[in-house]
């Protein structure tokens, strides 16, 4: 990974369509018998959704991806009513009522999915920066800006890096380009091609991605210089030639999405390349114990510290730790171990692997803790001197404005990844041979639905389409840094504690 420059070359968007011959969209577009192939729908439609085909083929299917919707009907090329055989008939998907959850909704999903093929933000309407949990980020608006505070820049003019670096202790001075990093997910609960797809998004936006707890497999190697080590409780496949290859490494005490509970693969993902990277045997289920049971105290903590310090002279620290309620004291305590990052990660994360009562019911969501533990080190005089990471739950480009705006510096992402190489968030994670979409799996088959290239190109789309929004977002602040957002909750106000009317207000204006 390159460290900090003043103009950050991002790359150019490159169109990745579906590997699913019928997309999920949101209309159904139907062609009746009575079609005569005129071809008329096709050159009036500005999106794109006809195609007239050739002289063997006819018409083609509709991109019904592409379609706008009812709200098209307004204008004159409306393909409906402009149709002279009346031979085109349009309907919601019945199928939105079953994809999604509360948090991540039909249209959340569909829009990231629509960022991910296209690198652009979607065009039909669709409500894809909030949920509908009634609860967490999607509580939160940021306030109406005054119209004479826009800036008007380029997206090019404004700074979106991110400091990993505070301490200026002789180590790599790194900053990754995009206030955002990937999470932690191993070798043996997620698909290879999806792991280095991942690790080459990272290297192409200057960013990093981490092993999670499953080791490191070989052809991660050409991506080293953007993939964090990560040395959690079980210790699989942690070697001092993987410490000292990464520019950070993670110790991962505890998960936001089941804190105290510790991790469990199932022995059907443990197949021979997995426990020969883990150095376990095949077949038999894997437990990452809770907790290190070598660190009971501050002083455990830094002898851990200092004994990765000596190995990897160069690379950072970050530190994971859910979020207790005295997260204040906690992030202090890892400060003065020597830490660069402190990495908290709140309820509401994590894969269909984690268990759904310990993932809402544990862990504070990590809206209440960042506040707390920003000021809180403000206060200590150290804020300036840490990196400030946040993790759990946050699942579009507003929810990071919004953390950061809380406090954070930066944000981890984890399912929103998996979601743009089309994770329908079915929840069976741990199920059989894994996923179905040849995501979170280590079966032979299943693991080659997916190529390393497509995957590469879903997840840098989507985060250049996140970044358009960041951009829009800090021009109409006349901000030209993310880090001019940082501990800004005073642009934020709470549904909670408005008025009526005020909140009837925000609540149709969205994210």
């Amino acid at each position: 990974m390159e460290t900090r420059k003043e103009v950050v070359e991002f790359p150019l968007a490159k169109l990745a369509p579906s590997r699913y011959h019928n997309t999920i969209s949101q209309y159904i577009i139907k062609r009746s018998a009575s079609c005569n192939e005129c071809g008329l729908c096709a050159r009036l439609c500005p999106q794109g959704v006809h195609s007239s085909g050739n002289v063997y083929s006819g018409a083609l299917k509709p991109y019904m991806d592409r379609c706008t919707g009812f709200e098209c009907a307004a204008n004159e090329y409306y393909c409906i009513d402009r149709c002279p055989q009346k031979a085109l008939s349009i309907q919601l998907n019945p199928l939105l009522e079953t994809l999604g959850d509360y948090r991540w909704t039909a249209e959340m999903l569909l829009g990231h999915w629509v960022m991910a093929e296209t690198g652009d933000l979607p065009v039909t309407k669709l409500e894809y920066s909030t949920g509908k949990s009634n609860g967490g980020f999607d509580r939160i608006r940021f306030k109406t800006p005054r119209q004479n505070d826009y800036l008007h820049i380029p997206d090019k003019e404004i700074d979106t890096s991110v400091k990993l670096n505070r301490r200026n202790d002789g180590r790599l001075p790194l900053s990754i380009n995009i206030p955002v990093y990937g999470g932690g997910m191993s070798f043996g609960s997620t698909a290879l091609p999806v792991l280095i797809g991942r690790a080459r998004a990272a290297k192409k936006l200057g960013t990093l991605t981490c092993t999670g707890e499953g080791g490191y497999h070989d052809k991660i190697l050409p991506y080293a210089g953007n993939v964090i080590t990560q040395v959690a409780t079980g210790l699989f496949g942690v070697r001092e030639e993987t410490i000292r290859r990464a520019p950070m490494v993670e110790f991962k005490y505890a998960q936001g999405a089941k804190p105290g509970l510790g991790g469990h693969l199932l022995g059907d993902k443990v197949t021979a390349e997995v426990a020969a990277i883990r150095q376990t045997v095949i077949g038999n289920a894997l437990f990452s114990p809770f907790p290190f049971h070598s660190v009971y105290s501050v002083e455990d903590h830094k002898k851990q510290v200092d004994w990765v310090k000596q190995v990897n002279i160069e690379g950072l620290i970050s530190v994971k730790v859910s979020t207790p309620v005295d997260c204040d004291m906690v992030a202090v305590g890892i400060y003065h171990a020597g830490a660069h990052v402190i990495h908290f990660d709140g309820s509401y994360g994590g894969t269909g692997a984690a268990p759904d009562i310990a993932k809402k019911n544990i862990a504070m969501p990590i809206e209440y803790a960042i506040p707390r533990v920003h000021r809180f080190l403000v206060s200590e005089g150290i804020r300036d001197q840490i990196t400030l990471i946040a993790s759990g739950g946050i699942r579009s480009a507003m929810d990071v404005a919004k953390a950061i705006a809380l406090g954070a510096d930066g944000v981890v992402i984890g399912t929103a990844e998996l979601v743009a190489v089309e994770c329908v968030r079915c929840g069976h994670c741990e199920s059989g041979r894994g996923c179905p979409r040849g995501i979170a799996t280590t079966d032979s088959e299943l693991g080659q639905v997916i190529s390393e290239e497509w995957a590469e190109r879903r997840i840098v789309n989507m985060y250049l389409a996140w970044r358009k929004q960041w951009c829009e977002l800090l021009r109409q602040y006349r901000m030209r840094s993310i880090k001019e957002l940082v501990g800004r909750s005073d642009l934020l106000v709470h549904l909670d504690y408005l008025e009526e009317q005020e909140r009837n207000n925000y609540l149709s204006y969205g994210g």
